[in-house]
């Protein structure tokens, strides 16, 4: 795990754990103040229907109040006050399921306007689904004077038994027990909604926090994002400065370690040379032949020999280090030098040509050394890889611009697994890189037969004020005798 993804967990999980306990926390405050307002409304609820019971039982004892305090004169007169109240009480009701009930203190029915087959029964025993006795309940609530019970009762509307609360108050002198009753149900749909009602908020407030959590993550995310590509920026911003300061520090010890070859060692064997061939010729002209000695002769002459070729190749690679003509007659003559040098080695048809617009400036110093190094890369691949016989090296310098151009008969190459190939393919990115340093681009075609790389740089708006001078210079140079036989040699792009 890298440092960025630390430091990323570091500010999203302290943040993601606050949000987790935030809703947490709110959740379950918000459960309890919906659980204590359930309670509350039905509790306040209740006490209204309560109430309502009380008034309606009133309502009831007042009707028939003539009736009953009437009674008592005689048997046959109270019968018939108790007949004419029951049916009084029978006709009175409120809504579809609210009616008033009466019992004896025994638990017989004397009226049950809903359901008449009740009437005339001993319901003193009866139980509800849960074994609770009903009516011994409700009897006893009379006794106390009076009172609520919950019960569960047959409903007439929907032939269902369901919950109902039931107010009763006795009638002592008749011995009777008059009541009524509501089904709970409205009462339970009525908080049913308010559960879900509140249920609703709940889920609405956790959706917004979860909203605001996103949000906040994904600003956290953005930023992060944001400092990622900036820093990735800022590093590669950096990797290509460092990449182009080992460049120029590479260039810059190629050139001391050419300038030490060609100054300090090839100068003393140049020296030694000029000894050995001074003695050798001392040798020669010796007048005795007792005084030469045929021996030595043989092998002065060989150490000169290989002093020669080794002074050849300390100026190879000193020239292959960094050619002198770059940095004094500038790119077109390093280029033009480099054509004629490998194609005497190599036996491979070289040419090389140049194109100067009017207006063009003189070449920078790195992009002679990039385009230089260019050209010895693809130049290298092509006697490597190639088996070409012909290849041509264009230079097209423009105000705006400069292209180099190196096309070969060869026999091509897969251009996309080339530069696919993580393994392979390192000189083509070293090209690349080369490039990018300077804002160019590389493009290749490849096939059988055919193939061509160009390498484009452009170049800043300023014109030098020595671009002319360097181009007649060159000019003289190819005008020369010795280059004029090599200079225009081989095919041109």
């Amino acid at each position: 795990m890298n440092l960025k993804t630390k430091i990323f967990l570091l500010a999203i999980v302290p943040f993601l754990v606050a949000i987790a306990g935030i809703e947490f926390g709110v959740r379950q405050q918000a459960t309890a103040l919906a659980q204590t307002q359930h309670a509350t409304m039905q509790t306040a609820y209740l006490s209204s229907k309560e109430v309502e019971l009380k008034h309606y039982v009133d309502l009831a004892t007042s009707a028939i109040a003539p009736l009953y305090n009437a009674s008592g004169e005689n048997a046959r007169d109270d019968a018939i006050r108790r007949q004419q109240a029951l049916a009084m009480l029978e006709k009175m009701d409120f809504g579809q399921d609210g009616y008033f009930f009466v019992y004896d203190m025994h638990g017989n029915s004397l009226m049950h306007p809903r359901e008449p087959n009740l009437v005339g029964h001993n319901w003193w025993s009866l139980r509800d689904p849960e074994g609770s006795l009903t009516i011994q309940q409700l009897i006893a609530a009379a006794s106390r004077g009076g009172g609520y019970v919950r019960y569960v009762w047959h409903r007439p509307s929907t032939n269902r038994l369901e919950a109902k609360l039931g107010y009763v108050v006795p009638l002592p002198r008749w011995g009777w027990m008059i009541g009524t009753g509501i089904y709970l149900d409205d009462v339970n749909t009525t908080l049913a909604h308010i559960d879900e009602r509140a249920s609703a908020n709940i889920e609405r407030t956790m959706m917004w926090i979860g909203a605001i959590a996103l949000a906040g993550f994904g600003v956290i995310a953005l930023c992060a994002l944001v400092v990622n590509v900036s820093e990735s920026r800022s590093a590669d911003a950096k990797l290509k400065q460092l990449a182009q300061q080992v460049v120029e520090s590479q260039e810059n010890e190629r050139a001391r370690l050419s300038r030490e070859l060609h100054d300090g060692i090839s100068q003393m064997m140049v020296s030694i040379k000029l000894l050995l061939e001074s003695a050798l010729a001392r040798f020669e002209r010796a007048s005795s032949p007792g005084a030469r000695v045929p021996a030595a002769e043989a092998a002065l002459t060989t150490g000169l020999a290989r002093l020669s070729d080794t002074l050849r190749e300390v100026r190879r690679i000193s020239h292959a280090l960094r050619p002198a003509m770059l940095d004094d007659l500038g790119l077109a003559a390093a280029l033009e030098q480099l054509t004629r040098e490998l194609g005497e080695e190599t036996g491979i048809e070289l040419g090389f040509t140049q194109v100067t617009h009017t207006n063009a400036g003189a070449l920078p110093d790195a992009v002679n050394t990039a385009l230089f190094r260019i050209a010895q890369e693809a130049l290298n691949n092509i006697v490597r890889h190639a088996q070409a016989t012909r290849a041509a090296l264009s230079l097209d310098v423009s105000a705006r611009a400069v292209t180099l151009s190196i096309a070969d008969n060869g026999r091509g190459f897969d251009v996309e697994r080339a530069q696919a190939d993580a393994r392979g393919g390192i000189g083509l990115r070293n090209m690349r890189e080369r490039l990018e340093t300077l804002s160019g681009t590389l493009s290749l075609v490849s096939q059988a037969g055919h193939t061509v790389v160009t390498a484009r740089v452009p170049l800043p708006d300023k014109a030098h004020a020595r671009a002319h001078e360097r181009i007649h210079a060159h000019a003289a140079e190819r005008a020369s005798p010795n280059a004029s036989a090599t200079s225009n040699e081989g095919p041109r792009s």
